[in-house]
């Protein structure tokens, strides 16, 4: 993505050892947040607020990745915006939404412009190496986020939902030529329970995440889940999907261009 982050180090943060490729992995705590604009939202409007957003991981210790952009084709609850936030740990993520600077950024320059946000935040695991933690590299520069929010019913805990997840991560570990990285984690925002779990997948590109979702892989993932009836019906069959091309890098560009003309 190009972004260019000096966070702290958290040497407390855990260390495990994945069953699957062996690879150690880091726990991070993943934000997501979905906005639903105004019909009457300017460009200039919209422009200002992806903006300051993005701009609110330079005002606060904590965050270590950032995307966001505008929402792909219709959803069910028609939500127009996603923005996603890794931290550190939890404790960071608290000081994040008591942060002044956010507080005002979403005063003066979000919630004017929409009628709702919708958190989810979850702990989910990384591998244990830079580029995948804090999202670095060429392979971040561009891509499309697909955000995959779950309603698990009470009976699925334990075995069924273990291996429904399971089964996801491995689908998509089998494909790094459209995926760059998964993550996924039980929600523990208490304003957004109806979905249990999220799933954040960064695609290589928009032709990647189409050929992945036609996938027979996918398919036969979705199918095992509904067949078993491990959704809850409450919203959306118990699943809501939301895509958007990432455009922080556009951002960062346009900032670095303005820099250069006011030289």
């Amino acid at each position: 993505m190009g972004i260019a982050l000096h966070p702290r180090r958290n040497r407390s943060m855990m260390v495990s050892a994945s069953s699957v490729n062996l690879k150690k992995t880091r726990k991070v705590v993943e934000h997501i947040c979905l906005l639903k604009s105004k019909p009457d939202l300017s460009d200039k409007e919209e422009k200002d607020m992806l903006d300051y957003l993005y701009t609110s991981q330079y005002q606060m210790r904590g965050i270590v990745a950032i995307s966001l952009g505008c929402v792909d084709g219709e959803n069910e609850e028609n939500f127009t915006h996603a923005v996603f936030m890794r931290f550190q740990g939890k404790e960071d993520l608290v000081k994040f939404y008591e942060n002044p600077f956010y507080l005002k950024v979403l005063e003066e320059h979000v919630t004017p412009h929409c009628h709702e946000l919708f958190n989810v935040d979850c702990e989910s695991e990384v591998e244990d190496d830079i580029l995948a933690i804090f999202r670095k590299g060429e392979e971040f520069n561009f891509g499309l986020e697909f955000v995959l929010l779950l309603s698990f019913v009470e009976s699925a805990y334990g075995g069924p939902l273990q291996d429904a997840l399971s089964s996801l991560r491995e689908v998509t570990e089998q494909l790094p030529s459209l995926i760059v990285q998964s993550t996924q984690g039980a929600n523990f925002n208490a304003e957004s329970k109806e979905y249990t779990h999220a799933v954040v997948i960064r695609f290589r590109s928009t032709e990647a995440f189409e050929i992945f979702i036609k996938s027979s892989e996918y398919k036969n993932c979705a199918s095992f889940c509904r067949i078993s009836r491990l959704f809850s019906a409450t919203s959306s069959d118990g699943v809501m999907l939301v895509s958007y091309n990432d455009i922080t890098n556009f951002i960062t560009t346009g900032q670095e261009e303005n820099l250069k003309q006011t030289k």
